[in-house]
């Protein structure tokens, strides 16, 4: 009965409580006991990152290096790719340089696929075998049509490297590779030593730049700098004259003396859009225009350096 406090086990004798009165006395200390750092959330079994990075792991490309004897693990690809059919096929006849040839199993072959082989075999190009989701990752998920052609990352020469001859280009604010590659091309066609490129705002040395220089970059070599005008000084103490490209200018190539023409002479050239810029331009010894028909829109960065490199090799 409720309050009844005669029933038998309903009092405790003497003051003594249940259970430990102070303290645990060392019986819960393993409950206590740290248990060390947090696994990282990769090592977490059922963590959102471990089962990511469980599925990276299983869709990671797995190639496969063709031969008679069998198949081989092929080593993972670095730097730039050329994907599609079009586009490597031309980049191998070009000859730009290549690590190796990635090739899909079960694809459908043509004459572009069978041209590639073949010139990558005679190039000495290793080539590889991958199934579609090896070449997908390859070409970080770009329409390779079944053909990866893996190019390693471009080796820049140092300023003192490419100043050797009586001619350079230095390219400022050029960001399209294509302009790149095709400035390459009639640099290395009119005789120039080099070119020169800012390390900031500026297209680097890609494939794409590779197919645009028709093989002209495997001649000429390229410099990056980290500042343009401090570079244009330092080759104006070693006897250079610079002649910038500038709309606005009031002389034309005509009007530079042929002294200056005949000697080492640096051809700066700006984007179409933004020009050369202001501090690069102040340091020119030379701002000249490209004549042409009144209102016409201005050139393209290529075609303006083909152009202008035309003016200084025919006055030469």
């Amino acid at each position: 009965m409720a309050g009844n406090s005669q029933r038998r086990g309903a009092m405790r004798k003497g003051a003594k409580k249940k259970g430990a009165s102070v303290g645990s006395g060392g019986q819960r200390k393993a409950s206590l006991e740290g248990k060390g750092p947090t696994p990282k959330a990769t090592e977490r079994g059922h963590h959102p990152a471990a089962k990511k990075a469980r599925r990276i792991a299983k869709d990671a490309p797995r190639t496969r290096a063709s031969s008679k004897a069998g198949s081989k693990t092929a080593s993972k690809a670095t730097g730039d790719v050329v994907i599609g059919r079009n586009s490597v096929v031309e980049a191998l006849r070009a000859r730009i340089p290549a690590t190796a040839l990635y090739l899909q199993v079960r694809s459908d072959p043509d004459d572009r696929w069978r041209e590639s082989i073949s010139l990558a075999r005679e190039q000495g190009i290793p080539i590889f075998e991958g199934s579609r989701t090896d070449l997908d990752a390859l070409a970080h998920l770009g329409l390779h049509q079944g053909l990866v052609l893996a190019v390693p990352e471009y080796e820049y020469a140092h300023l003192d490297d490419v100043a050797t001859g009586n001619l350079l280009v230095m390219l400022d604010g050029i960001t399209d590779t294509h302009n790149v590659g095709a400035i390459a091309r009639s640099a290395a066609a009119f005789g120039a030593a080099g070119l020169v490129l800012p390390s900031r705002r500026s297209a680097g040395i890609t494939a794409s730049a590779w197919k645009a220089s028709a093989g002209a970059l495997s001649r000429l070599p390229v410099a990056r700098v980290t500042n343009l005008r401090v570079a244009l000084e330092e080759l104006h103490t070693e006897g250079w004259m610079s002649i910038g490209l500038d709309a606005g200018a009031t002389l034309s190539f005509a009007d530079i003396d042929q002294d200056v023409i005949t000697d080492k002479v640096v051809i700066v050239i700006g984007s179409e859009g933004e020009g050369i810029s202001r501090l690069l331009a102040q340091t020119c010894d030379f701002l000249v225009r490209i004549p042409m028909v009144h209102e016409q829109e201005s050139l393209n960065a290529s075609v303006a350096a083909g152009i202008a490199l035309n003016s200084v090799f025919s006055r030469r």
